[in-house]
Protein backbone atom coordinates (compact mmCIF):
# COMPACT_ATOMS: atom_id res chain seq x y z
CA UNK A 1 0.00 0.00 0.00
CA UNK A 2 1.08 3.41 -1.05
CA UNK A 3 2.31 5.49 1.75
CA UNK A 4 -0.28 8.70 2.33
CA UNK A 5 1.38 12.02 2.45
CA UNK A 6 0.67 15.65 3.30
CA UNK A 7 -0.71 16.50 -0.54
CA UNK A 8 -3.32 13.30 0.12
CA UNK A 9 -4.79 14.88 2.97
CA UNK A 10 -4.89 17.97 1.84
CA UNK A 11 -6.87 16.78 -1.12
CA UNK A 12 -8.99 14.83 1.09
CA UNK A 13 -9.91 17.81 3.27
CA UNK A 14 -10.15 20.31 0.58
CA UNK A 15 -7.36 22.70 2.28
CA UNK A 16 -3.76 23.54 1.54
CA UNK A 17 -0.47 21.95 2.31
CA UNK A 18 0.25 24.31 4.67
CA UNK A 19 -2.74 24.37 6.34
CA UNK A 20 -2.38 20.15 7.02
CA UNK A 21 1.39 20.96 8.41
CA UNK A 22 -0.34 23.87 10.97
CA UNK A 23 -2.74 21.43 12.49
CA UNK A 24 -0.29 18.35 12.46
CA UNK A 25 2.34 20.45 14.06
CA UNK A 26 0.05 22.68 16.37
CA UNK A 27 1.60 25.89 14.57
CA UNK A 28 -0.38 28.83 13.79
CA UNK A 29 -4.72 29.52 13.91
CA UNK A 30 -6.16 27.30 11.91
CA UNK A 31 -10.29 27.78 12.24
CA UNK A 32 -11.84 24.89 14.32
CA UNK A 33 -13.90 23.73 11.44
CA UNK A 34 -10.89 23.49 9.32
CA UNK A 35 -9.32 21.20 11.75
CA UNK A 36 -11.82 19.22 12.01
CA UNK A 37 -11.95 18.75 8.04
CA UNK A 38 -7.71 17.82 8.29
CA UNK A 39 -8.09 15.59 11.56
CA UNK A 40 -10.85 13.79 10.02
CA UNK A 41 -8.95 13.15 6.20
CA UNK A 42 -5.95 11.97 8.54
CA UNK A 43 -7.69 9.25 10.53
CA UNK A 44 -9.86 8.18 6.99
CA UNK A 45 -6.33 8.26 4.77
CA UNK A 46 -4.52 6.58 8.03
CA UNK A 47 -2.06 9.06 7.66
CA UNK A 48 1.18 8.71 9.70
CA UNK A 49 2.06 11.97 11.26
CA UNK A 50 5.05 13.00 13.06
CA UNK A 51 7.52 10.60 14.26
CA UNK A 52 10.30 8.89 12.38
CA UNK A 53 8.31 9.00 9.14
CA UNK A 54 8.80 12.82 8.98
CA UNK A 55 12.60 12.90 9.19
CA UNK A 56 14.56 14.44 6.82
CA UNK A 57 18.73 13.99 7.05
CA UNK A 58 20.81 16.71 5.44
CA UNK A 59 24.05 16.42 5.27
CA UNK A 60 27.32 19.44 4.93
CA UNK A 61 31.06 19.30 5.02
CA UNK A 62 30.77 21.58 7.85
CA UNK A 63 28.49 23.77 9.90
CA UNK A 64 31.37 26.22 11.00
CA UNK A 65 31.39 27.77 7.63
CA UNK A 66 29.27 30.12 7.38
CA UNK A 67 27.06 29.92 4.01
CA UNK A 68 26.85 25.77 5.31
CA UNK A 69 25.60 27.05 8.37
CA UNK A 70 22.83 29.56 6.75
CA UNK A 71 21.73 26.83 3.63
CA UNK A 72 21.37 23.68 6.31
CA UNK A 73 19.05 26.82 8.82
CA UNK A 74 16.85 27.72 5.20
CA UNK A 75 16.38 23.96 4.49
CA UNK A 76 15.22 23.45 7.96
CA UNK A 77 13.12 26.23 8.00
CA UNK A 78 11.46 25.24 4.43
CA UNK A 79 10.84 21.62 5.31
CA UNK A 80 9.46 22.67 9.27
CA UNK A 81 6.64 24.78 7.28
CA UNK A 82 5.74 21.52 5.51
CA UNK A 83 5.46 19.61 8.80
CA UNK A 84 9.29 17.84 8.44
CA UNK A 85 11.90 17.03 10.78
CA UNK A 86 15.71 17.87 9.98
CA UNK A 87 18.73 16.22 11.49
CA UNK A 88 21.95 18.12 10.03
CA UNK A 89 24.83 16.24 9.84
CA UNK A 90 28.47 17.35 9.25
CA UNK A 91 30.43 14.69 7.93
CA UNK A 92 33.66 14.46 6.18
CA UNK A 93 32.47 14.59 2.46
CA UNK A 94 32.87 11.09 0.51
CA UNK A 95 34.31 9.18 4.03
CA UNK A 96 32.98 6.04 5.87
CA UNK A 97 31.47 8.84 7.98
CA UNK A 98 28.67 10.10 5.74
CA UNK A 99 27.69 6.64 4.83
CA UNK A 100 27.44 5.89 8.41
CA UNK A 101 25.16 8.24 9.35
CA UNK A 102 23.25 7.65 6.29
CA UNK A 103 22.37 3.67 7.73
CA UNK A 104 22.23 4.65 11.04
CA UNK A 105 19.42 7.54 10.15
CA UNK A 106 17.91 5.07 7.52
CA UNK A 107 17.40 2.95 10.93
CA UNK A 108 15.29 6.01 12.49
CA UNK A 109 12.50 5.72 9.39
CA UNK A 110 13.76 8.54 7.72
CA UNK A 111 11.63 10.39 4.59
CA UNK A 112 14.23 11.61 2.66
CA UNK A 113 18.02 12.99 2.41
CA UNK A 114 19.64 16.25 1.41
CA UNK A 115 23.60 15.95 0.14
CA UNK A 116 24.18 19.97 0.52
CA UNK A 117 27.59 20.30 -1.17
CA UNK A 118 28.69 16.56 0.41
CA UNK A 119 29.69 13.67 -1.26
CA UNK A 120 27.80 14.62 -4.16
CA UNK A 121 30.54 17.28 -5.04
CA UNK A 122 33.02 14.40 -5.64
CA UNK A 123 33.58 13.42 -9.46
CA UNK A 124 34.58 9.86 -7.99
CA UNK A 125 32.38 9.45 -5.01
CA UNK A 126 31.55 6.38 -3.49
CA UNK A 127 28.15 5.55 -4.34
CA UNK A 128 27.09 3.34 -2.03
CA UNK A 129 25.11 5.49 0.39
CA UNK A 130 22.76 6.41 -3.14
CA UNK A 131 22.55 2.96 -3.48
CA UNK A 132 21.40 2.12 0.31
CA UNK A 133 18.81 4.73 -0.02
CA UNK A 134 17.77 3.62 -3.44
CA UNK A 135 17.15 -0.10 -2.47
CA UNK A 136 15.04 1.50 0.50
CA UNK A 137 13.31 3.92 -1.86
CA UNK A 138 14.16 6.82 -0.13
CA UNK A 139 14.30 9.71 -2.11
CA UNK A 140 17.29 12.53 -2.41
CA UNK A 141 17.85 15.66 -3.43
CA UNK A 142 21.22 17.62 -4.35
CA UNK A 143 22.84 20.69 -3.82
CA UNK A 144 25.98 21.61 -6.27
CA UNK A 145 26.38 18.48 -7.69
CA UNK A 146 24.26 16.16 -9.61
CA UNK A 147 25.10 12.29 -9.48
CA UNK A 148 26.03 11.14 -13.58
CA UNK A 149 23.29 8.43 -14.39
CA UNK A 150 20.78 8.93 -11.46
CA UNK A 151 17.39 11.02 -11.79
CA UNK A 152 18.04 12.95 -7.97
CA UNK A 153 17.01 16.08 -8.36
CA UNK A 154 20.23 18.86 -8.15
CA UNK A 155 20.05 22.24 -7.24
CA UNK A 156 23.75 24.02 -7.97
CA UNK A 157 24.58 27.71 -8.54
CA UNK A 158 26.05 28.21 -11.70
CA UNK A 159 30.10 28.13 -10.46
CA UNK A 160 31.29 29.00 -14.54
CA UNK A 161 29.16 31.78 -14.45
CA UNK A 162 30.51 33.29 -11.17
CA UNK A 163 34.20 32.81 -11.98
CA UNK A 164 33.19 34.97 -15.19
CA UNK A 165 31.57 37.41 -13.40
CA UNK A 166 34.80 38.04 -11.30
CA UNK A 167 36.66 37.93 -13.98
CA UNK A 168 34.96 40.26 -16.20
CA UNK A 169 34.95 42.49 -13.01
CA UNK A 170 38.77 42.40 -12.45
CA UNK A 171 39.52 43.14 -15.91
CA UNK A 172 37.38 45.89 -16.30
CA UNK A 173 39.21 47.51 -13.87
CA UNK A 174 42.09 47.45 -15.75
CA UNK A 175 43.93 43.96 -14.06
CA UNK A 176 45.12 42.06 -16.83
CA UNK A 177 47.31 39.03 -14.61
CA UNK A 178 44.71 37.26 -12.47
CA UNK A 179 44.78 34.27 -10.63
CA UNK A 180 42.22 32.07 -9.44
CA UNK A 181 42.33 30.12 -6.42
CA UNK A 182 40.62 26.74 -6.97
CA UNK A 183 39.77 24.26 -4.91
CA UNK A 184 41.32 20.29 -5.06
CA UNK A 185 40.93 18.55 -8.41
CA UNK A 186 37.84 16.53 -8.81
CA UNK A 187 36.04 18.76 -6.74
CA UNK A 188 32.26 19.72 -9.08
CA UNK A 189 31.86 23.56 -7.89
CA UNK A 190 35.69 23.58 -8.57
CA UNK A 191 36.19 22.23 -11.78
CA UNK A 192 32.84 24.53 -12.75
CA UNK A 193 34.85 27.70 -11.71
CA UNK A 194 37.89 26.55 -13.27
CA UNK A 195 36.30 25.75 -16.71
CA UNK A 196 34.96 29.28 -16.42
CA UNK A 197 37.76 30.85 -15.25
CA UNK A 198 39.93 29.70 -18.28
CA UNK A 199 37.32 29.86 -20.85
CA UNK A 200 36.97 34.00 -19.66
CA UNK A 201 40.76 34.99 -19.64
CA UNK A 202 41.18 33.10 -23.03
CA UNK A 203 37.88 35.00 -24.61
CA UNK A 204 39.93 37.86 -23.42
CA UNK A 205 43.48 37.05 -25.27
CA UNK A 206 45.28 35.53 -22.12
CA UNK A 207 47.32 32.52 -23.15
CA UNK A 208 47.55 29.67 -21.21
CA UNK A 209 45.19 30.82 -18.05
CA UNK A 210 45.82 27.56 -16.65
CA UNK A 211 49.39 29.06 -15.21
CA UNK A 212 47.50 31.02 -13.46
CA UNK A 213 45.97 28.57 -11.18
CA UNK A 214 46.53 27.75 -8.10
CA UNK A 215 44.22 24.59 -6.18
CA UNK A 216 44.09 24.08 -2.48
CA UNK A 217 41.74 22.76 -0.06
CA UNK A 218 38.85 25.46 0.91
CA UNK A 219 40.20 26.85 4.13
CA UNK A 220 41.82 30.36 4.97
CA UNK A 221 45.46 28.58 5.24
CA UNK A 222 44.60 26.95 1.99
CA UNK A 223 43.55 30.35 0.15
CA UNK A 224 47.28 31.64 1.95
CA UNK A 225 49.06 28.68 0.81
CA UNK A 226 47.55 29.37 -3.07
CA UNK A 227 48.00 32.80 -3.13
CA UNK A 228 51.32 32.97 -2.17
CA UNK A 229 51.82 30.36 -5.57
CA UNK A 230 50.38 32.98 -7.58
CA UNK A 231 52.04 36.38 -5.53
CA UNK A 232 55.72 34.65 -6.99
CA UNK A 233 53.81 35.24 -10.67
CA UNK A 234 53.11 38.87 -10.06
CA UNK A 235 49.38 38.37 -10.10
CA UNK A 236 47.32 41.78 -9.36
CA UNK A 237 43.82 39.99 -9.40
CA UNK A 238 42.84 37.10 -7.41
CA UNK A 239 39.30 35.20 -7.72
CA UNK A 240 39.34 32.97 -5.06
CA UNK A 241 37.00 29.87 -5.08
CA UNK A 242 36.02 30.68 -1.36
CA UNK A 243 35.52 33.54 1.01
CA UNK A 244 37.95 32.01 3.39
CA UNK A 245 40.43 31.90 0.90
CA UNK A 246 39.79 35.18 -0.19
CA UNK A 247 40.51 35.67 3.52
CA UNK A 248 43.54 33.79 3.16
CA UNK A 249 44.61 35.53 0.52
CA UNK A 250 44.78 38.80 1.98
CA UNK A 251 46.33 37.93 4.77
CA UNK A 252 49.24 36.80 2.66
CA UNK A 253 49.58 39.86 0.94
CA UNK A 254 49.41 41.53 3.59
CA UNK A 255 52.15 39.65 4.69
CA UNK A 256 54.17 40.75 2.03
CA UNK A 257 53.69 44.07 2.74
CA UNK A 258 51.17 44.56 0.17
CA UNK A 259 47.89 46.76 0.64
CA UNK A 260 43.95 45.65 0.01
CA UNK A 261 43.36 46.93 -2.92
CA UNK A 262 45.81 49.64 -4.18
CA UNK A 263 48.18 46.62 -4.14
CA UNK A 264 46.08 43.25 -4.76
CA UNK A 265 42.62 43.26 -5.51
CA UNK A 266 40.73 40.05 -4.32
CA UNK A 267 37.28 38.44 -4.57
CA UNK A 268 35.68 35.75 -2.75
CA UNK A 269 32.79 33.69 -3.58
CA UNK A 270 30.05 32.79 -1.40
CA UNK A 271 29.20 36.28 -0.03
CA UNK A 272 28.96 34.85 4.31
CA UNK A 273 27.67 37.12 6.26
CA UNK A 274 30.54 38.67 7.78
CA UNK A 275 31.86 39.29 4.31
CA UNK A 276 30.34 42.92 4.69
CA UNK A 277 31.99 43.60 8.00
CA UNK A 278 36.43 42.35 7.35
CA UNK A 279 38.59 44.30 6.27
CA UNK A 280 38.89 45.82 3.76
CA UNK A 281 34.76 44.46 3.21
CA UNK A 282 35.13 41.47 0.58
CA UNK A 283 33.92 41.87 -3.18
CA UNK A 284 32.72 38.75 -3.51
CA UNK A 285 30.28 36.55 -5.63
CA UNK A 286 27.34 35.60 -4.19
CA UNK A 287 25.46 32.04 -4.28
CA UNK A 288 21.70 32.33 -3.78
CA UNK A 289 21.45 30.47 -1.21
CA UNK A 290 17.92 31.54 -0.51
CA UNK A 291 16.86 30.11 -3.82
CA UNK A 292 18.12 27.30 -3.71
CA UNK A 293 17.43 26.19 -0.13
CA UNK A 294 13.86 26.84 -0.78
CA UNK A 295 13.76 24.72 -4.14
CA UNK A 296 15.77 21.56 -2.41
CA UNK A 297 13.06 21.92 0.79
CA UNK A 298 9.79 21.62 -2.63
CA UNK A 299 11.98 18.61 -4.38
CA UNK A 300 12.43 16.69 -1.12
CA UNK A 301 8.74 17.53 0.41
CA UNK A 302 6.79 16.38 -3.42
CA UNK A 303 9.61 13.26 -3.75
CA UNK A 304 8.30 12.35 -0.16
CA UNK A 305 4.40 12.74 -1.25
CA UNK A 306 4.76 11.01 -4.39
CA UNK A 307 4.51 14.14 -6.38
CA UNK A 308 6.75 13.84 -10.16
CA UNK A 309 9.76 15.90 -9.93
CA UNK A 310 12.08 17.07 -12.65
CA UNK A 311 14.98 15.18 -12.85
CA UNK A 312 18.80 16.86 -13.87
CA UNK A 313 19.95 19.69 -12.71
CA UNK A 314 18.90 23.64 -12.05
CA UNK A 315 21.41 25.96 -11.82
CA UNK A 316 20.64 28.96 -10.64
CA UNK A 317 22.90 32.11 -11.32
CA UNK A 318 25.25 33.86 -8.90
CA UNK A 319 25.37 37.87 -8.32
CA UNK A 320 28.42 40.00 -7.98
CA UNK A 321 28.77 41.96 -4.66
CA UNK A 322 31.13 44.94 -5.48
CA UNK A 323 32.55 45.98 -1.72
CA UNK A 324 36.19 47.46 -1.35
CA UNK A 325 38.63 44.82 -1.67
CA UNK A 326 38.79 45.64 -5.44
CA UNK A 327 39.94 48.32 -7.46
CA UNK A 328 42.10 49.42 -10.28
CA UNK A 329 46.01 48.39 -10.42
CA UNK A 330 48.29 50.28 -9.03
CA UNK A 331 49.68 52.46 -12.06
CA UNK A 332 53.25 51.59 -13.37
CA UNK A 333 56.09 53.31 -12.20
CA UNK A 334 58.17 52.37 -14.85
CA UNK A 335 59.85 55.67 -17.16
CA UNK A 336 57.43 56.18 -19.89
CA UNK A 337 59.21 54.77 -23.36
CA UNK A 338 60.48 57.20 -25.39
CA UNK A 339 60.25 56.96 -29.11
CA UNK A 340 63.77 58.05 -31.19
CA UNK A 341 62.61 60.96 -33.48
CA UNK A 342 64.83 60.84 -36.98
CA UNK A 343 66.87 64.14 -37.49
Amino acid sequence: MAKVGISDVAARAGVSEATVSRVINRRGVVATATRRQVEEAIRELGYERGGQSQLIVVLTPGLAQPFFGQLCELIESALASQGFRAIVGSTTVGGLQEIDFISSTMDLGIAGAVFASASNTLIDADPTVYQLLTERKIPFVLVNGAIAGHPAPSCSTNDAVAAELAVEHLWGLGHREIGLIAGPAGNRPSERRLAGFVRSMTARGVADPQRLVARQVYSVEGGMSAAGELLGQGVTGIVAASDYMALGAIRAARRRGMSIPEDLSVVGYDDSLVMDFVDPPLTTVRQPVERIAQSVSTAMVHLVNRKLVPSGELLFDPELIVRASTAPPRASTAPPRVTPVDG
